[in-house]
């Protein structure tokens, strides 16, 4: 027999615990499963293993805000923030509603019974069927599966140890070592400081800099006020904080892009005054691609010790003992890390049929930042690209409970984003120029130019709409009274 569940949630990271904590908060008396392909909870927190692996983002905005972070560092290793998501999982009950070992593969939808068949296949080889009403992809949007090297010329010749931090292999020892690690992204500034600890030399080699501000690991106000008041009403003020601080410092950049470019430059080379000013300077502006925190300044002071070294070039190719770059210079290594980004994915990889049609997810406008023009009773969890995931995460955890709220109250079985609407002009999904987005942007659906189909970049913007959202906005029902009778054609 086929199991079914009011709701499917795809995923047991960060997105799909809050998700399901939501669910059960806001609409409590729907059943739902999680379904995870990895055998532990934690998504992107248990995949990432690499030296040093942190959090980007200040873990007050990144924690669910209704569980309060109270460990003493606002800026967390990987190894506590998936401790605080298995804690957070088990403490609400959503751990035992969790099936590990599921990769969804098919997503089929029917309108004649409002129905999602979604198919996992299991280690083992078999099949496992679920249906559901609502289908909530909470995986993310990149692969789990591979990350991106480019194709560097002679990188069969290499005869040292060639890792991807996406695959870090738990017998790696770097001690003494020669390291060159090739990005400059929030991957290689995390493991530049922290191999530097043990390696002979670690050198980053990047193509073009990125733009990096220094922020405290430690929060000592919030710390302090944790010994005296309630711990939720020091995350709640603290949450709110950072988020006024981040999006706020973002506004500024586009804003004022020459002041603050301005700002960043003066604050890195200070930190670092013997790196050429070569290496420092993006020749873009600030928040065209993602910015870099570098918690308690841990980066400069590597390259100050002479422990790292930041050099800015091209490569020529792979040699058996390194990599030759165009200006002459070789770089030996014994490890070279290719921290060169991820690979996007749309739909977390899955075969989306609606009605027997297959849906092709390009073709598809982004309704809400979580739904699809077309697509009945599904959304997707995607937070932000400038501010922490969880900010917009959130947002989306609760409108998905009003939706299924909202399909009860009002005899509803499904609701579609109406296809035929007014969607304005064509933007990307992803508001930044970095070459992770470029190269997918051919996959990934698409921002109209009008609410409710742009994709944003504001919480506060998100957040003023969430509170006072119109379900019915652009939406079409169908009523269950009229199943299976006049099912709508909606692809």
């Amino acid at each position: 027999m086929t199991d079914h569940v009011d709701v499917i949630i795809v995923g047991a990271g960060l997105s799909g615990i809050g998700a399901a904590y939501r669910l059960q908060e806001r609409a409590p008396g729907r059943s739902y499963t999680v379904l995870e392909q990895r055998d532990a909870i934690g998504g992107t927190w248990d995949l990432f293993r690499y030296p040093g692996v942190r959090s980007d983002s200040d873990m007050y905005t990144l924690s669910f805000p209704f569980e309060p972070w109270t460990h003493h560092r606002a800026i967390a290793d990987g190894a506590d923030i998936r401790q605080y998501l298995e804690d957070t999982a088990a403490k609400h009950g959503i751990a035992d509603r969790i099936r590990f070992g599921r990769r969804v593969s098919t997503a089929e939808w029917s309108s004649d019974d409002a129905t999602w068949t979604v198919t996992s296949t299991l280690a083992d080889g078999s099949t496992e069927t679920i249906t559901a009403s609502f289908l909530y992809l909470c995986s993310g949007y990149y692969s789990y599966d591979e990350g991106y090297t480019p194709d560097f010329p002679g990188l069969e010749s290499y005869e040292g140890e060639l890792v991807h931090p996406q695959f870090w292999p738990e017998d790696l020892d770097h001690t003494d070592k020669n390291v060159v690690v090739i990005g400059s992204g929030a991957t290689a500034i995390t493991l530049l400081p922290s191999m530097a600890k043990d390696a002979a030399k670690v050198t980053m080699l990047q193509r073009t800099p990125t733009y990096v501000l220094s922020q405290p690991g430690t929060d000592p106000v919030a710390n302090l006020a944790k010994r005296f008041l309630p711990k939720q009403l020091v995350h709640r003020v603290a949450r709110l904080r950072y988020a006024v601080m981040t999006v706020g410092f973002y506004m500024l950049c586009r804003a004022f892009p020459r002041i603050a470019r301005t700002i960043l430059l003066g604050l890195t080379g200070k930190s670092m005054p013997n790196v050429d000013r070569r290496s420092l300077r993006p020749p873009y502006n600030p928040w065209d691609q993602r910015l870099c925190v570098v918690p308690g300044g841990d980066l400069y002071k590597s390259v100050r010790e002479g422990k790292a070294d930041i050099v800015t070039d091209r490569i020529a190719e792979f040699t058996p003992k390194g990599v030759a770059l165009q200006s002459g210079e070789h770089l030996d290594a014994d490890i070279v890390v290719t921290a060169t980004g991820l690979k996007l994915v749309a739909l977390g990889q899955i075969d989306v049929t609606i009605d027997g049609a297959k849906v092709d997810p390009h073709e598809l406008y982004t309704y809400k930042g979580q739904m699809f023009s077309g697509v009945p009773n599904l959304a997707w969890c995607v937070g932000y690209t400038n501010a922490s995931w969880t900010l917009r995460a959130d947002l989306t955890w609760k409108y998905v409970a009003d939706y299924l709220n909202h399909l009860e109250v009002k005899g509803y079985a499904y609701g579609i984003p109406d296809p035929a609407a007014d969607f304005g002009h064509d933007e990307r999904l992803l508001d930044l120029n970095s070459g992770y987005i470029a190269r997918a942007d051919e996959l990934l659906p698409r921002s109209g130019a009008r609410t409710p189909w742009k994709v944003r970049q504001n919480w506060f913007l998100d957040s003023w709409d969430a509170k006072h959202t119109d379900l019915d906005e652009d939406m079409v029902w169908v009523r269950t009274a009229d199943l299976p009778a006049a099912p709508v054609k909606v692809v």
